[in-house]
């Protein structure tokens, strides 16, 4: 189950759309797609704790971490009830079980994409390279986030609307913890 659902987003990560052949497409294999987040939270962990390394939270660690891992989790479930939603409305609710599976299995890319390009500017890296390399890997993401929604929905205009989906519940959820955080 893992293993296929890996190898399935990494051939989708290298723009093969026979990668989706490999993930489940089951309302079964997606619940079990969830197993990603666990995968993800000790890199998730380790991207809070780089940013707190340059500005530690006010509110206090606990309380901040708290914050962050609810947040991270409310964050995961309500794109995946969203786009849920939003699939239906658009008469591919029958596909989005396939899509849900590819975009869990997906943030593990994402995950080691991000603590890989947070580590160079730590090692040295000058900042205008360094933002660079983040700015070329946010586009990367969100062009896997669009190949492997128009790839398992089957419609490049759904693609278009769940990326933009993506990127709300991710904006929502940074300002919710920066709210939060100043709350505290």
């Amino acid at each position: 189950m893992i293993e296929a659902g890996l190898r399935g987003v990494l051939t989708l990560a290298r723009g093969q759309a026979h990668g989706a052949m490999l993930i489940e497409d089951t309302p079964e294999g997606a619940a079990r797609s969830f197993w990603s987040a666990a995968i993800c939270l000790p890199g998730f962990l380790a991207l809070v704790m780089l940013d707190w390394a340059e500005d530690p939270p006010a509110a206090g660690v606990a309380y901040a971490l708290l914050v962050q891992i609810v947040a991270h989790a409310a964050g995961w479930a309500g794109f995946a009830v969203a786009s849920q939603a939003l699939a239906q409305a658009a008469g591919r609710g029958a596909e989005w079980p396939h899509f849900i599976a590819a975009w869990n299995w997906a943030n593990v890319v994402q995950y080691l994409l991000l603590l890989a390009v947070s580590l160079p500017p730590l090692l040295g890296l000058p900042q205008p390279l360094a933002s660079a390399l983040a700015v070329a890997t946010l586009g990367y993401q969100l062009w896997l986030v669009w190949f492997l929604a128009k790839t398992t929905l089957r419609s490049g205009g759904l693609a278009i609307a769940v990326l933009g989906l993506d990127l709300v519940v991710g904006v929502a959820v940074a300002v919710l913890v920066a709210s939060l955080s100043r709350a505290a």
